[in-house]
């Protein structure tokens, strides 16, 4: 339209330059207000505005040609060298200036917070002639962008007043109620909330005190506001059912959600997440299933909800659908689908899905990080290390120890130890994951001094509070190698209540040494911690039985029968043709049961001639 105007005037030429600059096609931009027949003010300074984005010297000459400017010309050089953090130059043109604004004086205030030169800031706003309320917004802003929240008030409180006069001021004091949230001081944020006169209050006047209440997890306070409120947007519903997703109060949750007008995508999510974390998948199916329209968030929500509560092939099959929907995945979902095949130790789909991360992703720290764990947990160490190799200086903390772990459960016991070294070299603080694998090893190795010597280390060299698994693994390693007095000695000693785990430990090594008195005193706290499971019942009896001790060893079997306790079948399972098949003994629910019967039937007969031969 511009080329096929017969005339144009300055007003035409300007807009046309206004529309390059908008567009950062500056140097078009350019190439028009060098054809122009005739300029103004205007045309000069839509040309300085758009250099001082990306050429601010290119814009300083333009300023120095003009052959007069106005206050927008000052402001806009003043405020580009501020955006750049060239304060000399602000001030060099400030104090040539031949008449300021409040314009003026905000962009030379906020280019020394910008710069964090609080002082400075703070000794200009003083000198305002005449602050109002920009001024008095910019300012708090600033501050609280530095962290200086009490100076944001003092500013706030001693120079403006919410009243209908101030109202403009709301938004201040808006910034400050979120900054005290944000730094988990809620009294304060009340306080601020309080001085706002009540008809003056916005939406985001009560979302943000709300917000304060939620993240410190009050969310009854959080409760009693959101039930004052005249009128409410999407933000107060969210925030409010989030708030009870945390504290996983899900039916208080699921009855805000009920009664919320207009339902969006995160409020769906929140609650496919909430009961996913709660571990009722079947009711956060429920949620994605009835959403309107599922967003690449829900989808991962719901994947990720199947594989944290060990629903691993549900996780896989829910993906397998979103591929099918044609809905594209990002690297939270194949992460997810990795650790899913790693619970399965299902190798072909974790290669599968290891070829859509090269294919489709840039596989960042997580998603190797998860490689690493699905290719450990399926027995192929020696990818899980090249993965590991290839990281080089990108691995964390989560890396090492995906990589010591897979070493220390496939009883890799010197491996694990030397990249331990390494990972202390490379000044990696250890976790208390490190060290459960690292005890492990011990365990598998028999390395009992370098056992406990570690176990120390963790406590006085690193710092860290030993946990139970940290001294199950432990009483494992004593136990083993005959020091039982020591295990049990270090067991009533322990800081935490032993588990499952501790005295399973323990009863484990009086098994391997035939101590039986230290066994019933094991397996007895077993019985108190499970008293469903057959395992400690039975590995006493076993033993009594072993010892000669037949009248004790009957008095257990009675036991059992007393309380009704089963021995639990063992059981296994294989992946073929991509499907995982579980067999439990002496079961026959599986579809070629007959047939597998038969043919080890068959086996045993073979098994039988070549014994007669």
């Amino acid at each position: 339209m511009f080329d096929t105007m017969p005339h144009r005037n300055t007003i035409t030429w300007n807009s046309m330059i206004t529309g390059y600059v908008r567009n950062r096609e500056i140097s078009k931009a350019r190439q028009l207000f060098d054809q122009m027949p005739q300029r103004d003010v205007v045309s000069w300074n839509v040309m300085i505005s758009g250099y001082v984005s990306c050429d601010i010297e290119e814009g300083r000459f333009l300023f120095d040609q003009m052959g007069q400017r106005d206050l927008v010309s000052w402001n806009t050089m003043i405020s580009g060298y501020a955006r750049n953090g060239r304060m000399r130059e602000v001030l060099g043109l400030f104090d040539k200036m031949p008449e300021r604004n409040v314009v003026s004086w905000n962009a030379v205030i906020s280019g020394f917070l910008q710069n964090g030169d609080v002082s400075s800031a703070i000794r200009f706003f003083e000198n305002i002639p005449m602050q109002d309320w920009t001024c008095i917004s910019a300012m708090v802003s600033g501050l609280i962008r530095n962290g200086k929240l009490d100076e944001a008030a003092k500013v706030l409180f001693h120079t403006g007043d919410v009243s209908d006069e101030g109202k403009d001021l709301v938004h201040a004091h808006n910034t400050l109620i979120a900054g005290y949230g944000k730094s988990e001081r809620v009294d304060e944020a009340r306080y601020v909330f309080n001085q706002i006169p009540f008809h003056l209050r916005n939406i985001v006047s009560w979302n943000s005190m709300i917000m304060c209440y939620v993240k410190l997890g009050d969310v009854l306070s959080a409760r009693v506001l959101f039930n004052e409120m005249k009128e409410r947007d999407v933000v107060s519903w969210n925030t409010m059912i989030n708030g009870y997703v945390q504290l996983s109060n899900l039916e208080e949750a699921s009855s805000l959600f009920n009664k919320m007008p207009n339902p969006d995508d995160r409020s769906w999510n929140s609650m496919i997440s909430g009961f996913a974390q709660k571990g009722d998948v079947g009711l956060a199916r429920d949620f994605f299933d009835k959403m309107p329209v599922k967003s690449l968030v829900s989808w991962n929500s719901m994947i990720a909800g199947y594989e944290q509560n060990g629903d691993y092939e549900k996780a896989i099959e829910l993906f397998c659908y979103m591929q099918a929907e044609g809905e594209r995945h990002d690297k939270h979902t194949l992460s997810s689908m990795l650790s899913a095949c790693a619970g399965l130790a299902s190798l072909d789909k974790g290669m599968l899905i290891h070829q859509l991360v090269v294919k489709t992703i840039n596989a960042d720290i997580p998603v190797n990080n998860s490689l690493i764990t699905m290719y450990s947990r399926c027995g192929i160490i020696g990818i899980a290390r090249s993965i590991f190799d290839d990281m080089k200086l990108q691995r964390d903390v989560v890396s090492w120890n995906a990589m010591i772990g897979g070493y220390a459960s496939h009883g890799y016991a010197m491996e694990t130890l030397m990249l331990y070294g390494e990972m202390k070299k490379v000044t990696v603080r250890p976790t208390n994951i490190t060290f459960v694998s690292v005890l492990n090893a011990c365990a598998h190795a028999g390395l009992v001094d370098e056992g406990r010597r570690e176990f120390e280390a963790m406590i006085h060299e690193f710092g860290i509070e030993p946990r139970v698994e940290h001294f199950a693994l432990l009483v494992d390693i004593l136990g083993r190698h005959g020091h039982l007095e020591e295990a049990m000695t270090m067991i009533n000693d322990m800081k935490v209540d032993p588990d499952k785990s501790v005295w399973g430990s323990m009863l484990g090594a009086c098994r391997v040494h035939k101590d039986v008195d230290l066994a019933r005193v094991a397996a007895g706290e077993l019985m108190k911690l499970d008293p469903e499971s057959s395992a400690p019942y039975v590995l006493l009896h076993n033993m009594l039985a072993d010892a000669g001790r037949w009248e004790e060893a009957r008095e257990m079997r009675m036991v059992m029968e007393w309380k009704n306790i089963r021995k639990q079948p063992g059981y296994t399972w294989i992946e073929l043709q991509n499907k995982v098949h579980v067999f439990v003994a002496s079961d026959t629910s599986h579809p070629f049961s007959d047939e597998m019967y038969a043919f080890l039937e068959n086996f045993y007969r073979v098994i039988k001639d070549f014994d007669s031969v």
